[in-house]
């Protein structure tokens, strides 16, 4: 197997990531009869994200580098403040 090759396989990983968290927060809405945003949501965000941010450094793409990593501190941020959000418990 060539290294393109595991690298197209690793930007599909990455964008399949990326698309589950749509799913996720769908079916969670749905459960809920409302809108909402599960944390799930934003781990595949980060975890998508990263790989698709190595693909974009990998295939030395400066647009989709650019945007991936603008993103990627949004989803980072994301999983910050839920962290920091009080325990309903």
């Amino acid at each position: 197997m060539s290294v393109d090759t595991l690298w197209i396989g690793a930007g599909l990983a990455g964008q399949a990531l990326f698309g589950a968290r749509f799913l996720v927060q769908w079916l969670y809405s749905e459960s809920r009869g409302k809108s909402l945003i599960p944390d799930a949501f934003w781990y595949l965000s980060v975890a998508g994200g990263v790989i698709l941010l190595s693909y974009a450094i990998h295939r030395r793409e400066p647009v989709f580098i650019i945007g991936e990593t603008i993103t990627l501190m949004i989803f980072l941020r994301n999983l910050q403040m839920l962290r920091k959000r009080p325990d309903p418990g």
